[in-house]
């Protein structure tokens, strides 16, 4: 098996499967969790706080490095796509601004307080972005799809011998 291949899925899974738990668990926060926390004790806003961090820095390092492979592994395939590079582009800087949030609302500093202090609206952010990296994504894999089938259907292939 082509190790280039074996590669390029195993980053994608990675990349993929990391986002689901991600954008899941933040869902799941917002909508389930949190509002059964209002009046709560604060050591126990603190203690799942706390283990939530632990997948919120393990996925956002997941994420940068996968990432990071994924692109260098496409930028070939892109050369002088304007679109690809501006969605791609966009892309990057949202899941950056996602990573601040999301980092900031399971930190502990001083500074970034004002962010758990209003976790709800902040989450909300949180999933408002990461719901459009995710849209993002889906163009630019459905738009590869197309012009995948459009090199595919080339008048190239179309005079090869049909067996």
């Amino acid at each position: 098996m082509d190790m280039d291949l074996v590669l390029a899925v195993l980053s994608r899974w990675i990349h993929v499967g990391t986002a689901i738990v991600l954008v899941g668990g933040t869902s799941f926060m917002k909508f389930v969790l949190g509002p059964v926390l209002q009046g709560q004790s604060p050591e126990l806003v603190q203690a799942i706080r706390n283990r939530w961090k632990k997948f919120v820095h393990g996925g956002i390092a997941l994420l940068i490095l996968s990432g990071f492979f994924n692109y260098i592994r496409s930028m070939p395939m892109h050369k002088g796509d304007g679109l690809y590079h501006g969605l791609i582009g966009t892309k990057i800087i949202l899941a950056f601004v996602v990573f601040f949030f999301a980092s900031a609302l399971v930190g502990r500093s001083a500074g970034t307080q004002k962010f758990r202090d209003n976790s709800g609206k902040w989450t909300a952010v949180v999933l408002l972005l990461s719901s459009l990296i995710i849209a993002m994504s889906g163009v630019l894999k459905v738009r590869d799809n197309e012009k995948a089938k459009v090199a595919v259907s080339s008048p190239a292939s179309e005079s090869a011998p049909k067996e």
